[in-house]
């Protein structure tokens, strides 16, 4: 996910998986299985490459994602960026 390009598989990591359930908000999940989708990747795969380079203090996107990201944004009509953080408050039904 970092470059554009796909990089090689040099070494394989051997790792155990969790079925998990969690809550997010409903367009930044859509922006995701998109991206995901414009990756041919899964959504587990892209959310864990995100949480890694995070983890590290690193971007996990370069240009031509960020820009995949902006128009899927666009198409969803997700609005709300990194100031929105530990502030979302969900809608009682």
């Amino acid at each position: 996910m970092t470059t554009e390009q796909e990089q090689p598989m040099t070494d394989s990591l051997n790792i155990e998986r969790v079925q998990t359930g969690f809550r997010i908000e409903k367009r930044i999940l859509k922006v995701l299985k998109g991206l995901a989708e414009y990756h041919d990747i899964s959504l587990g795969d892209l959310v864990e490459g995100i949480v890694l380079h995070a983890f590290e203090g690193k971007c996990a996107f370069g240009e031509q994602s960020l820009a995949c990201i902006a128009e899927l944004k666009k198409i969803y009509a997700l609005d709300l960026d990194a100031n929105a953080a530990h502030r979302l408050i969900e809608k009682e039904n």
